[in-house]
């Protein structure tokens, strides 16, 4: 049991580290814009490999987080879906997004007339992420019960609702963008950490 304690652990602290990470370096880097710019553009510039590390280290504590889950008896499916977005955030750690809006300094300030396969497979790894997180907490609400059950579906429509709403306001370009995918962000991870908590 002690090594499950070590993996449901090293992703409570992944988790919040990797928050940490998009707020120290995002507030602190020239040029950068927290509220409009998506955290994944940390991941360009001098500075680029702070964000690219945090990614791949993160991925893959939740990964083996994910293994952690299934043996404290989360469940297979909701540990699947963990490691999942684990792959994810490491695959978007490899594959970083293109220069665009303005960032890093010197980057053209709207979208470049094509995207390069790495930012496309950016993407997709992001999708990954932001879709099983929420999936994880829909099947662990549908499994659950009590607080928990209401609190995992609650947890999922909003990470679902919010993933929404971010990619309309990224794809009219808004002001607020940035910010609607960090309270997204800070909500899935929410719901890792308090699972965790929950399997220790």
């Amino acid at each position: 049991m002690h090594g499950t304690t070590l993996m449901l652990t090293g992703g409570i602290i992944a988790v919040g580290g990797f928050t940490l990470v998009w707020l120290i370096d995002g507030a602190s880097r020239p040029g950068y814009r927290p509220s409009y710019h998506p955290i994944s553009a940390l991941s360009l510039g001098p500075r680029g490999w702070v964000q690219v590390t945090s990614s791949l280290v993160t991925g893959a504590l939740l990964v083996i987080f994910a293994i952690g889950a299934h043996a404290a008896g989360a469940g297979l499916t909701v540990s699947i879906l963990l490691g999942v977005a684990g792959l994810g955030l490491t695959g978007a750690g490899v594959f970083p997004m293109d220069p665009m809006r303005g960032y890093p300094p010197g980057a053209i300030d709207g979208d470049p007339p094509e995207q390069s396969v790495r930012h496309r497979l950016h993407d997709l790894a992001s999708i990954a992420v932001f879709l099983a997180v929420p999936a994880a907490a829909t099947v662990s609400g549908i499994t659950g019960a009590g607080a928990w059950r209401w609190y995992s579906l609650v947890s999922a429509a909003a990470g679902l609702l919010l993933l929404g709403w971010f990619i309309t306001a990224y794809g009219k370009d808004t002001t607020r963008a940035g910010l609607i995918q960090r309270v997204m962000v800070t909500s899935n991870w929410t719901w890792v950490a308090l699972l965790g908590l929950r399997l220790l």
